[in-house]
């Protein structure tokens, strides 16, 4: 059927368009998932493909952790919310194997590139913004300059993107003179512009990359890294609570609400200035739910006509909410230890796969995809969003691919 066109280099232009897409743009980036999906199932040699992903016990984890989302729906009431939750977890069922079966390992520098790009031009729209150079732009205002996406996505796709630098000038022992500057000047932009947005999961995230980065620095020597680690972090904290109004604005409140949480204040919207308060509540109310329904949740879809009754009952006047903003408690919610389970089953495969590599880019990119996610996924349902949720799958298709066995 596809004679006469280079079915590889096909795939990877479009993997490379993607890569450029997916910080950008919802409906491109999900046109060209399409084009791929429809072209590699159309391709035939189901065959060597399916060999390809029953060897993978990483696959095998994401496909089993949707599968779960689908029995799910056995006992769920509301089966119209779980077929959107469905929906929004296909990647890991379907995109996930796809593109582990069509990621080539020369190319990877090139999907990094095109990545970085979309993040440098995401960052000069961003800098056009604040300074008022041009007007509104999309989602950027000037108190909060996030062009394609919301903070909440923004903030931690940009940490990662620090982290990848970063990596690149500290490990890069071959880098020329031109990128090495060109990337130091990259990593400066995008870390100020990490403190003049209002996203605090990744800048929670991007503490966290300075961790990951120390030990993977003075990896073997554990001290220097927790002693790098007290400088580091500190010192970066006090400059950007000196240095960004609106990073201190968020941080001060942020710890005025968790110190004077209280379930009444919450629910007659007193400290619902920011998420934090909100946050609590939802961890509160949903904890319920999860003790009843301890092993198996109460189905794929119910969370929010469940805790919609939970919260009538327990904090009147406090807003519903769809997601606890919380990986974890949303799939303790739904699905129960079980889900629980065969999501860390995902990221234990990453660690354990990351943990055999002898190249370096494979080592500690693949150690920190996992150890980030861990992190920003108290904050929010980071795998259900589409950015943050593709941008996992993305990377970590060729991450721990076996470009030995394919």
């Amino acid at each position: 059927m596809f004679r006469g066109i280079n079915l590889s280099k096909t795939y990877q232009f479009l993997l490379v368009l993607l890569a450029f897409l997916m910080p950008l743009t919802v409906s491109f980036a999900n046109c060209i998932v399409v084009l791929i999906v429809l072209l590699w199932i159309f391709s035939g040699d189901f065959k060597n493909k399916f060999s390809l992903i029953f060897r993978s016990k990483l696959l095998i984890a994401s496909i089993i952790f949707y599968c779960i989302h689908i029995i799910g729906m056995l006992w769920t009431e509301d089966i119209l919310w779980g077929l959107h939750i469905l929906h929004k977890m296909w990647y890991f069922l379907l995109l996930f194997p796809i593109l582990y079966t069509i990621v080539e390992k020369e190319y990877i520098r090139y999907y990094l590139y095109a990545f970085l790009s979309a993040i440098l031009l995401t960052e000069i729209i961003s800098y056009l913004v604040w300074f008022q150079i041009i007007d509104e732009f999309m989602k950027a205002n000037q108190l909060n300059p996030t062009p394609f996406m919301s903070h909440i996505s923004y903030n931690p796709i940009l940490a990662f993107s620090i982290y990848l630098v970063a990596h690149e000038i500290i490990f890069n022992k071959e880098i020329s003179r031109i990128f090495l500057f060109s990337y130091i000047f990259f990593l400066v932009i995008m870390i100020f512009n990490m403190f003049i947005t209002g996203g605090r999961a990744g800048q929670v995230m991007f503490f966290t990359v300075i961790v990951v980065l120390c030990f993977q620095y003075f990896k073997g020597n554990k001290m220097k890294a927790v002693l790098a680690t007290m400088i580091l972090v500190p010192s970066f904290f006090i400059a950007a609570y000196q240095m960004s109004p609106l990073f201190k604005e968020r941080a001060n409140l942020a710890i005025h609400e968790i110190v004077n949480y209280d379930a009444h204040t919450v629910s007659s919207n007193q400290i619902l200035n920011s998420s934090v308060g909100g946050r609590i509540l939802f961890t509160v109310n949903s904890w319920e739910m999860i003790k009843d329904n301890i092993f198996l949740g109460v189905g794929t879809g119910d969370f929010p006509s469940d805790y919609k009754r939970i919260n009538e009952r327990n904090s009147i006047g406090a807003p519903n909410t769809s997601n606890p903003h919380n990986m974890y408690i949303l799939i303790l919610s739904q699905l129960g230890l079980v889900g629980l389970i065969s999501m860390m089953l995902i990221l234990y495969f990453q660690v354990r796969v990351a943990l055999t590599r002898s190249d370096g880019f494979f080592y500690n990119v693949g150690l920190a995809i996992p150890l980030l996610y861990m992190v920003i996924m108290f904050s929010d349902s980071y795998l259900l969003g589409h950015f943050t949720g593709l941008l996992f799958i993305f990377f970590s298709s060729f991450l721990y691919k076996d470009f030995e066995e394919s």
